[in-house]
């Protein structure tokens, strides 16, 4: 995404895209629905504690590493195989989240560089930074043109002043464009995915639209499909209004999505089956 367009608020013309609008209050209903439910005056931890869990195995699938819910559940030691190590990053970096919710309209590279010090901790000096020229990047599921690398510290610094900024652009449209510009980008060497999906999640809590965090978007991107997610991706990095709209609109189903499990799990809460 270009962050020096005609308008002072380019977030806020990306809300006036045609179907955006629509998305946006689509969006809100499902999430006024799971917040309205019963259950939520008296177990709302419950229910956020089970999003947490959901919505990093939703992450880690988009990553390739597709386990069942209950495995994730149940394991305890995640440093075996290389799946295994993609489910243990996307259940700190949920963790980690809540964290920083406090830094992250101050100072969003800090907390970008923090989740991939969490995501990828064992990878030595490269982690923690965006990536230097000459460096690979390791993101075997997305075949995106990648950026060199001035380009993409250049739209990182860009991002980050557009947060920092503020501005009237719907929470929706400021988590999409996030998400986006991270895939986009890959600044980092490893983990970019991950990290990207936990950023949505803390732009979504952030903003006050999903305060409580149990409308997991990464439940909704991976129900999805990851050829949805990467075909809507494509429509992103076009750049062209179209495009951007149909991953806002993506964005906006994925948090439908996920919306809608967390009722279903307010639903075995209130039966007693969770």
């Amino acid at each position: 995404m270009s962050t020096t367009g005609a308008t002072a608020d380019p977030l806020a013309a990306l809300g006036a895209l045609p179907g955006v609008a629509e998305s946006v209050e689509s969006v809100r209903k499902a999430v006024d629905r799971v917040y309205g439910h019963r259950i939520m005056r008296r177990r709302s931890h419950a229910v956020t504690s089970e999003a947490a869990l959901r919505g990093a195995r939703g992450s880690a699938a988009l990553s390739g590493a597709d386990w069942a819910l209950e495995e994730v559940r149940r394991r305890s030691d995640f440093s075996g195989d290389e799946e295994a190590r993609a489910v243990g990053a996307a259940l700190r970096l949920t963790a980690e989240a809540g964290q920083l919710l406090s830094i992250w309209r101050q100072s969003p590279l800090r907390v970008l560089a923090r989740l991939h010090l969490v995501a990828s901790a064992d990878h030595g000096d490269q982690v923690g930074r965006p990536r230097q020229a000459g460096e690979p990047v390791d993101e075997p599921l997305v075949e995106l043109p990648l950026p060199d690398a001035e380009e993409a510290h250049g739209r990182l610094e860009g991002l980050a002043e557009l947060v920092r900024a503020g501005g009237s652009a719907p929470a929706l449209v400021t988590a999409a464009v996030v998400h986006g510009e991270l895939m986009a980008l890959r600044p980092f060497t490893t983990s970019n995915g991950l990290v990207a999906r936990a950023a949505e999640r803390i732009v979504l809590i952030n903003s006050g639209l999903d305060p409580k965090s149990v409308c997991p978007a990464e439940v909704g991107h991976a129900e999805l499909g990851r050829a949805a997610y990467l075909a809507a991706l494509d429509g992103y990095v076009s750049g062209t209004p179209d495009g951007m709209a149909a991953w806002i609109a993506h964005c906006g189903r994925a948090v439908e999505l996920g919306a809608r499990e967390s009722t279903a799990v307010c639903e075995a809460l209130q039966r007693g089956a969770a």
